[in-house]
């Protein structure tokens, strides 16, 4: 199962298009406010309703966990400590990590970009994360997957698609009119 988490400042596209996408693909995705209501508020005014909010989340149910970008709203992630705990043990057990945006700048700071290649918005890359920062709208390396801005989004799930069930991309694709 798949965790999409959603913060206040969240980027809507960077998050509503790979919910879309998954959903489509088939694959079981959850959005979880890292809140105690179930809607959070994009970096664009416009409000959301989560499936969970945070004190519904079991970490153990999910293989994946994203994190859509946004500046204010990687802030939020970025300060939510339950969070990190869950990303670093996540990262530890090989599972799969995605961020994209400015979120791929928590993943660095927690060490999971650690000795991998990775993308991110320009200027949220750091020597300081360990890794190679690529500039690109994707970059899957190992059991993380980045990309660039709200302008990768739908490469952004569709790596994610290729990665968890490669079958379904050519019908989601085909229903998006991908080109």
């Amino acid at each position: 199962m798949i965790a999409i988490f959603y913060a206040d400042g969240f980027e809507e596209g960077e998050a509503i298009v790979p919910t879309d996408m998954l959903r489509r693909a088939g694959l079981e995705t959850r959005t979880v406010s890292i809140t105690n209501s179930n809607e959070v508020v994009g970096s664009h005014s416009i409000p959301v309703e989560c499936d969970l909010t945070w004190n519904d989340f079991k970490a153990e149910d999910y293989d994946t966990l994203i994190l859509p970008g946004g500046l204010r709203g990687t802030e939020n992630l970025t300060n939510f400590a339950p969070l990190q705990e869950v990303l670093k043990a996540h990262n530890a057990s090989g599972k799969l990590c995605c961020a994209i945006c400015a979120a791929p700048s928590l993943l660095g700071k927690l060490g999971i970009l650690n000795g991998k290649k990775y993308t991110c918005y320009p200027g949220f890359e750091s020597d300081s994360f360990g890794g190679t920062y690529q500039n690109t709208p994707v970059v899957h390396n190992d059991n993380v997957i980045t990309a660039r801005a709200m302008n990768a989004s739908v490469e952004f799930a569709r790596e994610i698609i290729k990665t968890l069930k490669p079958g379904a991309l050519s019908q989601v694709e085909e229903g998006i009119q991908y080109e």
